[in-house]
């Protein structure tokens, strides 16, 4: 499976201006760059980005920047001055995406909102990112991925009935509110691909309603039948057999057999020929309403049995199951390097490795040039290139710190 990077990816032709910082908006251009877009990442001057600083840091940069700021340019702007604000203006010019991720009505307050950039490119696909969207009664409320979440509906979901839902330990919200924007701004490309002159449009993605979209069954189970689902632990709502189990090892397994012929094979595999032909249990609707005696028949086979002997005999009945890996099991797991899940990159002269992103494609894979840059690495060559701005011009800037 060696990636082949003579081979042109989907989104060469694509310049995009990130003013993202943090996750959401980063995260969305990263995806983008992925798949060939050229990237220009602002940040403020001095400080930068704040994620250049977060979690777990090396030489005193954090190694998450490695890899939310790979391929990518970048620059540094104050975009409170309005020479900063012209400069961005002007690069608009040139780009056919913005990304921003403020609060709703600042690029308004430093005059880059919407209408003022169409005024200098009307085919710009002006992309937003905030916690509640851009119109709305909460439109202008703090809107951090962990409240969002809540909002959203997703953390009523995740958590064991009776006690305070949990949190993942990643910032999902931020995450999932990426991905709508990459995949609003292609949208809004194709749309401009296929008609020359189709002007530019505003791409509002919210961090809630991008969480609210993974919501399955959830509305129309409402809406149909006054049902409230609830948190449900490890197990998901009405679907059996599909939950964590213990082996006798103390490692833990998945097993997620709810087809009819699936359930059968499994029940055979536990030595359990009493539940596997038992009618009651054809089908999905039966094996909900006996859900708990399903459970403790799995659940007294895995405790007698260890992980790796659970998981052989149940691949070889053909029963969809697996482990819970932590970062250090995908590593040395032999699938995740034959996906080539991992690529390397230098930073700093060390090599790292940070994740590949997906999804993959067949002609035109996306791939990492490089590792996040240092913070302004790229200014003075975008401005001489983009702007045609001379070394003293650039140097006036520097000293007044508009750059």
């Amino acid at each position: 499976m060696s990636l082949n990077k003579q081979n042109p990816r989907p989104l060469e032709n694509l310049k995009v201006l990130e003013l993202g910082h943090i996750l959401a908006g980063a995260f969305s251009a990263t995806i983008l760059g992925y798949f060939g877009a050229h990237v220009i990442k602002v940040e403020p001057p001095k400080l930068g980005d704040p994620i250049r600083t977060w979690r777990t840091l090396k030489d005193g940069t954090s190694l998450w920047w490695w890899s939310l700021g790979r391929n990518k340019k970048s620059i540094t702007v104050n975009l409170k001055s309005e020479e900063g604000q012209k400069i961005i203006r002007d690069l608009c010019k040139h780009c056919d995406v913005l990304i921003e991720n403020f609060r709703p009505g600042q690029m308004e307050d430093w005059n880059l909102g919407p209408e003022d950039i169409k005024k200098v490119n009307d085919r710009i696909i002006y992309t937003r990112i905030s916690g509640y969207g851009q119109t709305g009664p909460y439109s202008k409320k703090p809107g951090f991925a962990s409240v969002c979440e809540g909002f959203g509906g997703f953390r009523y979901l995740n958590g064991v009935p009776g006690e305070l839902p949990v949190r993942p330990n990643l910032s999902l919200g931020d995450t999932l509110a990426g991905i709508h924007a990459a995949l609003g701004v292609c949208m809004a490309y194709i749309r401009q691909l296929e008609n020359e002159k189709e002007s530019g449009q505003v791409v509002d993605v919210s961090i809630f309603e991008s969480v609210f979209n993974m919501l399955e069954a959830v509305v129309p189970e409402y809406s149909g039948a006054g049902e409230i689902r609830e948190p449900a632990g490890t197990t998901i709502t009405g679907i059996v057999p599909s939950n964590t189990y213990r082996c006798a090892d103390r490692k833990l397994i998945i097993i997620g057999a709810n087809t009819e012929s699936m359930f059968k094979r499994l029940m055979y595999a536990l030595d359990r020929k009493d539940l596997a032909e038992d009618e009651n249990l054809s089908d999905n609707a039966g094996r909900v309403a006996n859900e708990q005696k399903i459970d403790d028949a799995i659940s007294d086979w895995t405790k007698r049995t260890t992980q790796k002997e659970a998981l052989t005999i149940l691949e070889d009945s053909r029963v969809a199951a697996g482990p819970i890996l932590n970062i250090q099991d995908m590593f040395e797991d032999p699938h995740y390097q034959a996906r080539e899940l991992f690529e390397e990159v230098s930073a700093n002269g060390e090599p790292i490795k940070i994740p590949a992103i997906m999804p993959r494609l067949e002609r035109t894979p996306g791939y990492t040039d490089a590792a996040g840059p240092t913070l302004g690495a790229d200014t003075e060559q975008v401005l001489q290139e983009f702007l045609s701005m001379d070394e003293d011009l650039i140097e006036k800037l520097k000293k007044q710190e508009i750059i």
